[in-house]
């Protein structure tokens, strides 16, 4: 397999819920009309504490200075795992359980940390542009390193990193951020980038105007159910992520669903805002799901991590062997 080094040189940031209406216009037009800006990377997720912008540089400039606007520290780079050569986005989506012993556990045991953005065509690990000689060097052994210049992928040039590397020695990865459950069921799915004008306002509603609602189907007394909705526009692929209530607001044959109708069980990892710094969160809930077999959509967010999980049952197993007691 291929590891596409690709050439967005990335912003992660935190809008705060009472400043989005600060960024809404800017995050409008690289939504919406990625025609008027040069930006080719764009993700926005909502959780019930903030936004996670995950945007290129030519995007992040369509952002207004804000104190509401917190950027994390460095610039990031996106990784993708390539089956047959393929090209990143259009290729058939390997999965993040896919590639937990073959990237993410390798970087960990080198501490290389890694925030991961899955979305419906594939998955993306990014990681800081200050790491990557000695990512290309953990992975070199198992892909074949490609690097995408103007648009054109060509093989990556070795960064040279030899001396003092040190096999690192295999541990247990215990789980040991707590991790919790929202009651909603979630959708990954996809749309025509054609029929993105008609679905417009309904989306700008749902992204921006729709935080104080409660959604159909979430009693007063159902304290677990979350907000939580991903929109990725990433270089002319969109990506959705939302719960099984808002995907009913949408038109019949809009979204891309599978013919099951396939629905997804959230993990939440992290009692606290877990940082950039911390390596191995990644693995430690991709590595079990892997030696199980369970699919699995990942997506970090600036303040929390976040698992979609297809079978429930190995779901409540892993929350009661591995959430600390005490």
């Amino acid at each position: 397999m291929e590891l596409h080094i690709l050439e967005h040189s990335l912003k992660v940031a935190s809008i705060a819920k009472e400043g989005i209406q600060i960024c809404t216009h800017g995050l409008i037009k690289l939504a919406f009309l990625p025609s008027k800006t040069r930006c080719k990377f764009f993700s926005l997720t909502e959780t019930p504490e903030d936004y996670t912008l995950i945007v290129d540089e030519e995007g992040f400039k369509e952002l207004p200075e804000s104190e509401h606007l917190s950027v994390a520290e460095a610039t990031w780079l996106a990784l993708n795992v390539v089956s047959g050569g393929g090209s990143t986005t259009n290729s058939q989506p390997i999965g993040v359980t896919k590639i937990a012993k073959s990237v993410i556990a390798p970087l960990a045991d080198h501490n290389i940390s890694v925030f991961m953005l899955s979305t419906y065509q594939t998955d993306f690990i990014l990681v800081r542009e200050r790491d990557l000689p000695m990512v290309m060097h953990t992975l070199s052994s198992e892909f074949t390193l490609m690097r995408v210049v103007n648009g054109e992928t060509v093989a990556a040039n070795s960064l040279g990193v030899t001396n003092g590397f040190v096999k690192p020695k295999l541990v247990p990865r215990p789980i040991i951020h707590p991790l919790s459950s929202p009651s909603n069921m979630f959708c990954v799915t996809s749309l025509d980038p054609d029929t993105l004008p008609s679905v417009a306002t309904l989306l700008m509603d749902v992204m921006f105007y729709s935080g104080g609602i409660k959604e159909p189907g979430a009693s007063s007394e159902d304290t677990g159910h979350i907000r939580f909705f991903s929109f990725s526009l990433i270089e002319g692929y969109i990506s959705l992520v939302m719960d099984e209530q808002t995907t009913q607001r949408f038109p019949n044959n809009v979204l891309f669903t599978s013919a099951s109708g396939e629905l997804w069980k959230m993990v939440r990892i992290g009692g606290q805002p877990l940082g950039f710094d911390e390596c191995g969160i990644v693995a430690q809930i991709s590595e079990p799901l892997a030696t199980a077999d369970i699919p699995a959509y990942y997506i970090s967010t600036f303040k929390f991590d976040h698992a979609l999980v297809s079978d429930a049952i190995y779901y409540v197993k892993l929350l009661q062997k591995k959430v600390p007691r005490g």
